[in-house]
C-alpha cells in the first residue's frame, strides 16, 4: 500500500479516537465508539491484517458498543 493512504488512515483513526474521547453523552459515545472501531478496521486492512480487521468489527464495531448500551440501559433503569 503507499503511504499516503496509511497516513490517511493513521489520521482518521485519530480523529476516530478524539471523537469518542470529547463526546460526553454515553449513548453518543456508543455510536462514535462503533465507528471507531471500523475506522480501525479499515487500518488494519490497509496495514495488510485481514484477520485482525475482521476481528475488530465483530468486538470493536459491534459487540462493545452494543455492551455499552446495554449497560447504560441497565444504570438508567436503576436509577427510576
Amino acid at each position: 500500500m503507499s503511504t499516503a493512504v496509511v497516513v490517511v488512515a493513521l489520521a482518521l483513526v485519530a480523529i476516530g479516537g478524539l471523537a469518542v474521547v470529547v463526546t460526553h453523552d454515553p449513548i453518543r459515545q456508543a455510536v462514535t465508539l462503533s465507528v471507531f472501531g471500523v475506522l480501525l478496521a479499515v487500518l488494519f486492512l490497509v496495514l495488510q491484517a485481514p484477520d485482525v480487521a475482521l476481528s475488530q468489527v465483530a468486538v470493536g464495531a459491534a459487540v462493545v458498543p452494543l455492551m455499552v448500551l446495554l449497560a447504560v440501559r441497565t444504570i438508567r433503569r436503576d436509577r427510576r
